[in-house]
């Protein structure tokens, strides 16, 4: 017997409709895959978030030494702190929500106490929001840009990636997925540069990440207010604070 041919989907009067294979929400699909993608132009590839201070120390010598950098990394800050605002700032822009998207850029301005890390939030979140007010010229995400540019807030990475999702469509859950998963590329590329590992170590690593940012991403995606943000991470913030000091550098954190 032949296979059955996947139903082709068509609504009334028009002929030709595409294949419907039933994913949910494509569209916002499709806006998470763009912004967590490495092309998306946010800066993330000048960034260590202090892995590079861990590799001249010799703390961090190989792939196993990366993949606990990342994981202390996603547990102690990304997850509970900046996944979390990015679920939280998803749902309060697809409400239109301007006041609590700067008002939860605010609490993450003063629970960064490291100057290049903050720095990096900063620019990143500033870079995410450009490239999404051009995209969508209208709506919280245009009015949140507007409000970096005029000085009236700092422009977080976590809250722009979250806004920019959620009024596409996105749902908490997978805001604070992407995110951390994001996060995670982001160190992996890092460690592949500074360690020279082979592509195929790094992958390793970052699959080995999957069971923490999923578990990580059901927590932040239960935040209900900036008041449920935490970040404990001391020794990540001490090697962040002496990476300006250090005699060569290859990342701005």
């Amino acid at each position: 017997m032949a296979p059955h041919a996947p139903q082709r989907s068509e609504r009334p009067g028009e002929a030709g409709a595409p294949l419907e294979f039933g994913l949910p929400d494509v569209h916002a699909l499709l806006a998470v895959l763009q912004l967590a993608d490495g092309l998306f132009p946010a800066g993330g590839f000048a960034h260590s978030l202090g892995l590079e201070t861990y590799t001249q120390d010799g703390r961090v010598r190989d792939a196993t030494g990366l993949a606990a950098f990342i994981a202390a990394t996603l547990d102690g800050s990304a997850g509970p702190c900046d996944a979390a605002a990015a679920a939280l700032a998803a749902r309060r822009a697809s409400a239109g929500d301007l006041a609590a998207l700067l008002a939860l850029d605010a609490r993450l301005e003063a629970m960064k106490p490291v100057p290049e890390t903050r720095a990096a939030s900063r620019q990143m979140g500033r870079q995410t929001l450009r490239v999404s007010a051009a995209l969508r010229s209208e709506g919280v995400v245009a009015e949140l840009a507007r409000a970096v540019t005029e000085g009236r807030a700092a422009g977080h990475h976590a809250v722009a990636f979250g806004a920019a999702l959620g009024t596409e469509g996105a749902e908490a859950s997978t805001v604070a997925t992407a995110y951390l998963h994001a996060t995670a590329s982001m160190l992996v590329g890092a460690g592949v540069r500074l360690l020279a590992l082979g592509q195929l170590d790094g992958q390793r690593v970052l699959a080995s990440m999957r069971p923490r940012i999923e578990r990580l991403a059901a927590a932040a995606a239960r935040a209900g207010t900036a008041d449920d943000l935490w970040s404990f991470t001391p020794s990540l913030e001490i090697a962040g604070v002496r990476h300006a000091t250090l005699d060569a550098r290859l990342f701005r954190s």
